[in-house]
């Protein structure tokens, strides 16, 4: 492509799932026990994403990377000393909430206000790149919405692998069900893509890198603007960790066809 992409991605901190997550229902709503004292990591199809788009900018000159994250300051610059080293890319901060309990329309409304403040950013070249969940509310629909927000018509969800044409169009491979992909052509730029786990492994750390990410980054969390994000108008009546339930019975010589059916009528009680 002539000049390249300009390519946004949006990504932020989730708790490290190692951890016990407790939900308590707080003051102010629902929330995770300790959350300020639970250890972050970047979401991971963001992470995903992130990889995607920096391969991608190195394969097409003069592309460049936004890195767009919502969420506290304090956590977001201790995640950046990490992912920093991964990749080039320019840090955009909204300082806000991201927990788990957030509406994805008021975390849209959020991002698109921060990505249309990108100085020199060109939307005929923009792709706009994320998860095609998160791990830490899984609602699926942030991106969507926010690709909305911006005027993107072109929007595919799942993604697994992006080609760049001859012509300048995108070949996308997107996930369906039954292990299958459905493979979609664009003529080009702007589009929406939301990851899964694409084909790239995690890069190494390079310490060159990360000098030259923390560079911007340091002052990107210096001008974030502070933005409230929460459920809206959704009121949760009781937050709690899902039961485990567990019923065993050793059995010999049964058939096949009647332990099927024991499932089933376990199932349906």
């Amino acid at each position: 492509m002539s000049g390249g992409f300009h390519i946004v991605v949006c990504g932020s901190l989730v708790p490290d799932p190692l951890q016990t997550l407790e939900p308590v229902q707080g003051p102010n709503g629902p929330g995770l026990k300790n959350e300020g004292m639970l250890p972050s990591v970047l979401d991971p199809w963001a992470g995903h994403s992130l990889f995607e788009a920096a391969n991608l900018a190195k394969q097409v000159p003069g592309s460049k990377v936004w890195l767009v994250s919502l969420g506290p300051k304090p956590k977001l610059q201790q995640l950046m000393m990490t992912v920093a080293q991964k990749v080039p890319f320019e840090l955009v901060v909204v300082d806000g909430n991201a927990g788990g309990f957030t509406e994805s329309m008021e975390v849209a409304a959020a991002l698109a206000g921060a990505i249309n403040a990108i100085q020199g950013l060109d939307p005929s070249r923009l792709l706009l790149f994320g998860g095609c969940a998160s791990a830490s509310r899984d609602a699926g629909a942030t991106m969507q919405i926010l690709g909305e927000m911006l005027g993107i018509d072109e929007m595919f969800l799942g993604v697994d692998e992006l080609k760049v044409q001859a012509d300048g169009g995108l070949h996308v491979l997107e996930r369906i069900e039954g292990g299958k992909y459905l493979a979609s052509v664009c003529a080009g730029p702007p589009a929406m893509l939301g990851w899964a786990t694409g084909n790239l492994p995690e890069p190494p750390n390079n310490p060159q890198v990360g000098m030259l990410n923390m560079r911007g980054i340091m002052p990107a969390l210096q001008r974030a603007q502070a933005v409230k994000v929460g459920a809206g108008t959704l009121q949760f009546d009781a937050v709690q960790v899902p039961t485990q339930r567990r019923e065993t019975r050793v059995v010999k010589d049964v058939p096949v066809e009647e332990i099927a059916q024991e499932i089933v009528e376990w199932l349906k009680g």
